[in-house]
Parts: C-alpha cells; sequence; structure tokens
C-alpha cells in the first residue's frame, strides 16, 4: 500500500528544500503520494498541489492581517481535507505560523506531524517551544546547536544537516558560473539579493541600488548582477531601477531548471550584498564575502516587537552565517544604519580587502563542513518511522 504524506511549505526556499524530501522518500518508497501545498519544485516531483503557494507567501503581521481571509479559507480548506483523508504522516517545511496550528489540529486527529526547520526559538519568542511540543511528533533541524534544545524539551529530534550543504558544491566554480550567464572571466562582479518578497523588494532595493550608484563612482567598471525569484518581483523590482538608474546592471529571472539561477549568480560573484535570510546562508556555502542587511517598516517593526515581547533577538546576530559560527563573521548593516554610505563602505571591503576575504572562505569552508549531511534521506527515514507510529 502507498505511503500517503501531506505537506505544505510556503515560500520559495521550503519548495526548493521539500522538493529534496520528496526526492529522499521516493529513494525508500517509490510509491509514496504527496499532497498538499507547495511551489513548482514540488510539483516537478510529482506532488498534488491542492491550494498554490503563494496563498502563504506573507511576511510579518501587517502584511498576514492584510491577507488574513485568504489564509483562513485555505487553513480551514486544507485541515478540512486533510482530517477526512488521514494522510500517514504529515509534514511542515518552515511556515511555523501557519503549519504548528495546522499541525496540532491534525496531531489532535490521529494523524502523526513531522516538522522540517525548526522555529527560531533560540532568537524570537522561545516560548514557542510549548506549542510545538503539542503539534509535533517530531522535529527535523537544519542545525548541530538545535538538537540540544528540543531534546531539552523532550521533543523527538533528528539533525538532518542542510540540504543546500549537499547540493551547493565545496568549491565554488566561478569561471563556469560565468560562462553560463555569457559574463567575462575578468569583470568584477558584486551580486545583489534584495530579497524574495514584496516586502522586502520595497524596502530594501531603493538602498541597495543607492548603494550601487556610489560603488560606481569608486569603481566605473564594476558589474551588479540582481537574480529576481519570479515575474510579480521583477516588475516591482523593474519599477525601482527605473526610478533609480544603475550602469553595467543585469536582472536575471528564475528560469526552469535544477539549479537556481541565484546560486549561478552568487558563484559568479566577488562579492554579496544580500538581505538577511536563507540566501545568506547560500551566499556562504559558495564562499562569497557578503554584506547582510535588512530593514523593516516602522508598523511592522513595532508590530514584531509586540507580538514577541522583545525589542531584539536573545542572540547578537540576525544573519544565519554568523548566528552558526557565533561571531560577526560578515558585517550586518540593519534598519536606519543601512545607508547607502554604510553599505557602500562595506561592500568595498568584501571585494577589495584579500586578508578579510580569505579569512571569510576559511570560515564559510568550515561552516559548509559541519552541514554537509545526507538530509534528504535523513529526513526521509525521519518522516517514515513517524508514518508507522
Amino acid at each position: 500500500m502507498s505511503l500517503n504524506i501531506a505537506m505544505v511549505a510556503g515560500e520559495p526556499s521550503g519548495d526548493l528544500l521539500a522538493s529534496r524530501i520528496i526526492q529522499g522518500i521516493r529513494q525508500l518508497q517509490p510509491t509514496a503520494q504527496f499532497s498538499g501545498i507547495g511551489g513548482p519544485n514540488m510539483q516537478a516531483e510529482g506532488m498534488e498541489i491542492l491550494h498554490p503557494m503563494d496563498r502563504l507567501s506573507v511576511f510579518g503581521y501587517a502584511d498576514a492581517i492584510k491577507h488574513l481571509p485568504s489564509l483562513i479559507r485555505t487553513y480551514s480548506s486544507l485541515k478540512n481535507t486533510l482530517v477526512s483523508s488521514k494522510p500517514d504522516v504529515f509534514v511542515g517545511v518552515d511556515a511555523p505560523d501557519f503549519n504548528l496550528r495546522l499541525e496540532q489540529k491534525l496531531r489532535d486527529n490521529g494523524i502523526p506531524t513531522v516538522h522540517f526547520v525548526g522555529p527560531s526559538i533560540w532568537a524570537w519568542r522561545y516560548e514557542r517551544i510549548h506549542a510545538i511540543k503539542k503539534a509535533v511528533s517530531h522535529m527535523l533541524v537544519l542545525f548541530p546547536f538545535e538538537v540540544e534544545i528540543y531534546q531539552k524539551e523532550g521533543i523527538p529530534v533528528t539533525f538532518v544537516g542542510h540540504p543546500l550543504a549537499s547540493q551547493i558544491p565545496l568549491v565554488p566554480d566561478v569561471q563556469a558560473a560565468r560562462t553560463r550567464l555569457g559574463l567575462n572571466n575578468a569583470a568584477r562582479i558584486l551580486a545583489i539579493l534584495p530579497g524574495s518578497r514584496s516586502s522586502e523588494i520595497k524596502m530594501l532595493a531603493p538602498r541597495f541600488l543607492q548603494t550601487a550608484q556610489q560603488l560606481q563612482k569608486h569603481d566605473p567598471d564594476l558589474q551588479f548582477l540582481v537574480p529576481i525569484v519570479n515575474e510579480k518581483r521583477q516588475k516591482e523590482f523593474d519599477a525601482i531601477l527605473k526610478a533609480i538608474p544603475v550602469r553595467n546592471l543585469t536582472v536575471f529571472s528564475t528560469v526552469k531548471s535544477d539549479r537556481p539561477i541565484a546560486w549561478d549568480v552568487m558563484e559568479a560573484s566577488d562579492a554579496v550584498l544580500v538581505a538577511s535570510g536563507t540566501a545568506s546562508l547560500e551566499t556562504a556555502l559558495f564562499k562569497k564575502p557578503m554584506v547582510i542587511s535588512y530593514a523593516l517598516s516602522p508598523l511592522v517593526k513595532k508590530l514584531m516587537e509586540w507580538k514577541s515581547g522583545q525589542l531584539k533577538p536573545y542572540v547578537p546576530w540576525i544573519g544565519l552565517p554568523n548566528i552558526l559560527l557565533k561571531e560577526f563573521a560578515v558585517p550586518e548593516i540593519l534598519q536606519d544604519e543601512a545607508t547607502p554610505a554604510n553599505l557602500a563602505a562595506a561592500c568595498i571591503n568584501a571585494l577589495e580587502n584579500k586578508n578579510y576575504i580569505q579569512e571569510v572562505q576559511g570560515k564559510f569552508t568550515c561552516l559548509h563542513a559541519s552541514l554537509k549531511q545526507d538530509t534528504a534521506r535523513l529526513a526521509a527515514q525521519a518522516i517514515i518511522e513517524a508514518s508507522q507510529t
């Protein structure tokens, strides 16, 4: 009898992670069936999409409130479908606000639940651990330090490594990436990654483009590469680019491929200006010096502080590379400090300081090795075992 697995991923990074898990499960259970909420990568692996992933792609409390009616309809519809169909196991990939609520309902109805990608309770709102304990049958975590947190609370947990560490080469091939993108091997290149959400494009793209303008005064031949996740984000970015034009800037849109276009852009670059998030970890795995930046609107910042009861994270870093290395290995320039002048100065250092570049590359090589596991197989084994409990 085929294993029936329900899954939910809420944004592009989760879609990619989940697609690898599907591949791992299929290696052990070739007839397994998948359904739920996902994106193009999960659909390409044969998952039946019950609701489009865009329904969950909201950022922050203000955006969630705006889309609340659609979120409620999607949640109710999926919950009713799964409670009725009773899959062998449910796998929630990230999207904790949606998935943990759904997981508790499903677990209350006798459906085992696995959550992949632990919420960052080590940074914000540790008290969420109590909701996790009620909702999750088994937690799959990406980072070694998370295991102790869940074990201490009596929650079954498996460190599966980060799948990106197995997919991204230990030694980047800059020339091959530049050839794929049609770039000059001798060019000096800064990649600019302003994020995948509309709110990120709105808040970060103007600052990043103004930074590029300043950098061109310092180095007129510097080239800029900008990968964009989809057509909607590209239209938003293009409108900002029209108001803040930058010479020698090329926008690359996502294409249907096993390899995200952003990876070619990262691999081809000399340094990266990147929004905090999964992209900063990908940049580290490509061994690139980077400048991490982020900015929230005043309203969203106030809402986050109110919801979490914190003015800042428990840890002193927001960038995943720095959190994992437990140091400011790369600069984080945030909120009001994220001015074009400050960002440009940090980018110049990332592009030109040879000692710094060599030091960062060494740290990122060690980080890569620590995260490199057979994630797909480890996750698949834990999910299959959970389905049998």
